[in-house]
């Protein structure tokens, strides 16, 4: 029981840091056209040289706050809806909710979008796992949310420990 009360008031915390991090980053978003939203990062410690993908679209953050809403969400195998997700379950649903359509298989999403280098991240970007058995969502600060595993709920964890040591890559959508 302790343990389950230590959790949650660490996901209580994850959940006050990604909340400020998103205002934070909202606040600093200038408004964009287009052009900017398909314009390619190119990574400083090449010469400026080396696109790294496509900036993400300023819609992006709001799929980290609409991610958000489903923490607590029971893990369902093969789920895609509030009432339960598994992990590319969610991601398909919460990027429906801005209008992009993704498969339902981490392995298929992987295919989608642009690769990201790791030291590129950004909010809204999907991170990979265990050989493309798992995907969450990039929240910023090294942590992401994530449908884990039968028995466990949507949540917030960082990119250490075992999901570095099993960490794929990334794709910006």
């Amino acid at each position: 029981m302790q343990l389950q009360a230590q959790e949650a008031a660490r996901q209580a915390q994850l959940r006050r840091e990604l909340a400020a991090r998103v205002a934070a980053q909202q606040q600093q978003a200038p408004a964009t056209g287009l052009a900017s939203t398909v314009a390619p990062v190119v990574s400083p410690d090449a010469g400026g040289s080396t696109p790294i993908g496509p900036a993400p679209p300023p819609t992006h953050s709001s799929v980290v706050s609409i991610a958000e809403h489903y923490l607590g969400t029971p893990y369902v195998w093969g789920g895609a809806s509030p009432s339960g997700f598994d992990c590319s379950g969610l991601v398909m649903y919460v990027f429906s909710q801005i209008g992009v359509s993704l498969p339902h298989s981490s392995y298929a999403q992987y295919g989608m979008g642009s690769p990201v280098s790791r030291d590129q991240l950004q909010p809204g970007d999907l991170v990979f796992f265990d050989g493309l058995g798992h995907v969450g969502i990039y929240v910023g600060g090294g942590s992401f949310i994530h449908a884990p595993h039968t028995g466990d709920v949507v949540k917030i964890s960082s990119i250490s420990g075992w999901y570095a040591s099993t960490y794929v890559g990334a794709r910006r959508i």
